[in-house]
């Protein structure tokens, strides 16, 4: 037990020297004036932007089918679903909304302008027309194979609803089990992965430290940093606690209770893995209802990712942004929706929601070596959003407690 523990501690320690050496690795190569070296850097790179790809859409689909098709409504529990994945969306969007929110308000400024041009010019000829149209799959391989985002969410939701409504048993287990099994396979090469994520930081910085060689800036990264962590705190100080008490319930009463949970939630930078704490706190500290907690808390770890959809909507507005790619109002108001739904479908992997933004980004051809001056600070972005996303569970399990305490 104790060899274990100090094994899993030498490995956590050995994590941010890792990433030291690459980081220093990356910005050597990238400045050198050595033309072999830039080009092993871009090459790796090119290759992580390449998995990202490979492993982005049909993550993201699977999720969403398992999600919405693995849970059984027994009991009174129809209504409690309806009432989780209501409150659930809804915190979710607004999430999304107070990032937007505070995206508009801060304005980070662009670090870079590079291949804007040309990027604008590869995909002027699209319309918002032909976007829409896009979502619209015209086989159920075509979303993948063109990599068309929205119509992936899209065929997600709909096959995960579908497998509910089958209304042959066997049928609907052997459909399941398939989806089931191929989410699980994904999960595993999204594993492997993450382990060596590293490498593609290393490649990630070698082509950044070649952009500052031509006069890159990183005026905006403290500012798009400050929209997320700004966004986070104001989601769970203000929004969420407003919420319970327009539902009659003690705000910060009910965040003392669940401060074991969301201290654990911090230090672990994982809501799947605080589960077990999160229930036995939300049942022994706020009185929750154990027919409550024990069905609504493990589904809303899997699809209520308040910290998540703020996350991806910033990081993908800016990085679209600094790209050359215009940004309006409507599209600030998509990919609200966006964000969300990629939310839910989030792996819940470590670095989760930095891996689905890298995703997102990469399936629409957007440069995401950006992302490599941000993964450095990542894991305290995930600290704020897994103890968030913790928080919100607690506070939609809460709140379908009160509405429904009378009619268990």
């Amino acid at each position: 037990m104790c060899a274990t523990g100090n094994h899993h501690h030498k490995k956590i320690s050995k994590t941010p020297l890792i990433y030291f050496i690459m980081i220093i690795l990356g910005v050597s190569f990238g400045l050198s004036d050595i033309s072999y070296l830039q080009n092993f850097g871009v090459f790796i790179s090119d290759i992580f932007i390449k998995l990202f790809k490979f492993i982005s859409l049909p993550i993201i689909a699977l999720s969403l089918i398992v999600t919405l098709a693995n849970y059984k409504t027994e009991f009174s529990a129809q209504k409690i679903w309806q009432r989780t994945l209501l409150y659930t969306l809804s915190t979710t969007i607004i999430a999304a909304a107070v990032s937007c929110i505070f995206y508009l308000v801060i304005k980070p400024s662009n670090i870079q302008n590079i291949a804007a041009k040309e990027f604008i010019t590869k995909n002027s000829e699209t319309t918002y027309l032909n976007h829409v149209l896009n979502i619209i799959p015209s086989s159920i391989f075509s979303p993948f194979i063109e990599h068309q985002v929205m119509a992936v969410l899209l065929l997600g939701i709909g096959i995960g609803i579908a497998i509910r409504l089958i209304p042959e048993a066997n049928s609907k287990q052997t459909i399941l089990h398939f989806f089931q099994g191929l989410h699980g396979i994904f999960l595993i090469i999204t594993q492997w992965i993450i382990k060596i994520i590293p490498i593609g930081l290393f490649g990630f910085i070698t082509v950044t430290a070649m952009e500052l060689k031509n006069g890159m800036e990183f005026k905006g990264i403290g500012e798009y940093i400050a929209v997320i962590v700004l966004a986070n705190l104001f989601q769970g100080f203000v929004i969420l606690p407003l919420w319970l008490k327009m539902n009659g319930i003690k705000p910060y009463k009910t965040m003392k209770g669940m401060f074991p949970a969301l201290s654990l939630a911090f230090f672990t930078k994982s809501s799947a893995g605080t589960l077990p704490v999160t229930i036995e706190t939300a049942e022994k500290n706020i009185n929750i209802n154990p027919k409550i907690s024990r069905f609504v808390l493990p589904l809303c770890t899997s699809i209520n990712m308040n910290g998540c959809a703020a996350f991806i909507f910033a990081t993908v507005i800016f990085l679209m942004q600094n790209h050359g790619i215009e940004i309006n109002l409507s599209t600030m108001v998509l990919w609200i929706f966006i964000s969300t739904i990629a939310a839910v479908g989030n792996a819940g992997v470590p670095m989760g929601c930095f891996f689905l933004s890298a995703s997102l980004l990469a399936s629409m051809n957007v440069p995401i070596v950006l992302l490599g001056i941000i993964l450095p600070f990542y894991s305290i972005i995930d600290m704020i959003e897994t103890s968030l996303n913790v928080w919100s569970d607690s506070c939609v399990a809460k709140v379908v407690d009160k509405k429904t305490e009378f009619s268990i």
